[in-house]
Parts: structure tokens; C-alpha cells; sequence
């Protein structure tokens, strides 16, 4: 399982109504670049994703589709889970 966000989230609080997500630095605490986000995407079984440029990426690499993803104060969020048969 890997949780990655927008390094720019960190430490903040999203609030929509009676909502709020606190992407604490304790859960989203090492930095890592795009390469390295990409080579984790593919070799996670879940991933919990959260801002525009990561949840994006999983798109683009087709990992999701646009309609799972959810939108908390204009904030994406996403997450993944991978299901593989091995016989």
C-alpha cells in the first residue's frame, strides 16, 4: 500500500461541510519524485492518492477512471486497489 499527495498538501486540512481530511505529515512524510511516484504506482496493490498532479498521473497511466475520482473542497482524492490472479 503506498499514499501519495501534492507536496504542497502536506500539512494542511480540506473541509467541505461536515467533512475534513487532515493530510497530516505523519502519513505523507517522504518526498519523492515523479519517476519514483510513477514506478510505485505500477507495482502497488493500493494506493490512496490525493491532489491534482498524482491523481492525474494514475490517470493518465490508466490505472482509474475519471468518475472514481472524488472531489473534496476541488480537492481530488483517489484511490486504488488492484486485483491479480495468479492460478
Amino acid at each position: 500500500m503506498i499514499n501519495i499527495c501534492d507536496e504542497e498538501l502536506i500539512g494542511s486540512k480540506i473541509k467541505e461541510g461536515n467533512l475534513e481530511v487532515d493530510i497530516s505529515k505523519d502519513y505523507f512524510h517522504e518526498r519523492i519524485g515523479d519517476e519514483d511516484a510513477i514506478a510505485l504506482l505500477r507495482s502497488c496493490s493500493i494506493a490512496n492518492l490525493v491532489g491534482k498532479r498524482i491523481v492525474s498521473k494514475a490517470l493518465e497511466m490508466r490505472l482509474a477512471s475519471p468518475q472514481s475520482v472524488r472531489y473534496i473542497a476541488g480537492v481530488p482524492f483517489l484511490m486504488l486497489f488492484k486485483f491479480i490472479h495468479s492460478y
